[in-house]
């Protein structure tokens, strides 16, 4: 489990092609990093991943071929930024929500528009995942926990303070650009709770 508040910014070292998925490399970038253990958990722009080798620089990760489909990861170019989060510890402060790395969905920056010392920024979303997602509710996109300001049938909103823009890879995320989306555990929950009662 994560919790969207992004620990480090790396990059996109190599994606190597082996035998139909493939292995990444990550550049660990500004993660605080002493401590990686092989078989731990790191989110990479929101995808949680399997640490299987490392070094002071970085860490190796496989992705299947469900994970290269069905998130940014399989078309990523080698040296674009990516935000970084190791899983969180039972006595971690849960200070975003609770993300699990499993994407839902890849969406795209539509917009993005200057509020004061805020950006604005609009994101299309596919209607499977647009329906879960709420006014003032959660969203990760690209592991960030952001909160929602509006939504609509086509996309929905979020203000980025300058913090996250400087901390995270929206830095040097541009319009058009393909992004993950994770929508709050708990919309999932209901809706299948809701299912099974009919």
């Amino acid at each position: 489990m994560f919790t969207g508040l992004i620990e480090g910014v790396g990059r996109l070292a190599s994606r190597e092609a082996r035998g139909g998925d493939a292995r990444l490399r990550i550049d660990a970038g500004t993660l605080p990093f002493e401590d990686v253990q092989l078989g731990e958990s790191i989110a990479v722009n929101g995808v949680c991943l399997t640490v299987v080798a490392f070094d002071g620089a970085g860490f190796d990760a496989d992705a299947s071929t469900e994970t290269l489909g069905l998130t940014t990861l399989g078309a990523l170019p080698p040296g674009r930024a990516v935000n970084l989060e190791r899983a969180m510890r039972p006595t971690d402060r849960l200070g975003g929500h609770m993300v699990s790395g499993h994407v839902d969905g890849v969406g795209r920056v539509a917009s993005v528009h200057e509020d004061a010392r805020a950006q604005r920024w609009h994101f299309e979303a596919p209607p499977s995942v647009l329906r879960y997602i709420a006014t003032k509710g959660s969203i990760c996109v690209d592991g960030v926990s952001l909160t929602v300001n509006a939504v609509d049938e086509a996309e929905f909103e979020v203000a980025l303070v300058p913090h996250t823009v400087a901390h995270t890879a929206f830095g040097q995320t541009a319009v058009g650009d393909a992004v993950n989306l994770e929508v709050d555990l708990v919309a999932r929950y209901v809706e299948r709770l809701l299912q099974s009662r009919g």
